[in-house]
């Protein structure tokens, strides 16, 4: 039997960061929490406090775009993130194109919870790769 890997998820706000978990054998994302800090310094901390509990095998990070596929203004501080994740905590990372998500539809409406958007991201990282 296939052992289960926990996945972290995050949506990446300049404000706020909301982080969702799942695992490999349920494929199931639920919200976890929205890590709110004033500096870098403090999410990393906190990021790094979720990363020692949960210890999981890879994380996913949503990447904004636009409908036609070209680079929205947030892609790359998205890119610059998910790069900062792997390079100070030394786990795997995947970027998943949030374009297709209801994420995209519930921010347009103003009512974006962070938390839940991160699940909605691991859960379409989830779908893609049910195999």
């Amino acid at each position: 039997m296939t052992s289960a890997q926990t996945v972290l998820a995050f949506d990446f706000g300049l404000k706020r960061i909301g982080v969702a978990v799942g695992n490999t054998l349920l494929k199931q994302a639920q919200s976890l929490s929205t890590i709110e800090s004033e500096t870098n310094q403090k999410k990393f901390a906190a990021i790094g406090a979720m990363l020692a509990e949960w210890r999981p095998a890879l994380c996913v990070v949503g990447l904004p775009m636009h409908p036609d596929g070209t680079e929205h203004e947030m892609s790359a501080r998205c890119r610059r993130f998910a790069n900062q994740l792997n390079g100070r905590f030394n786990v795997p990372v995947v970027l998943v194109d949030e374009r297709y998500s209801s994420a995209v539809i519930v921010q347009r409406q103003g009512e974006r919870v962070d938390a839940q958007a991160a699940a909605i991201i691991l859960q379409q990282y989830f779908d893609e790769h049910a195999h």
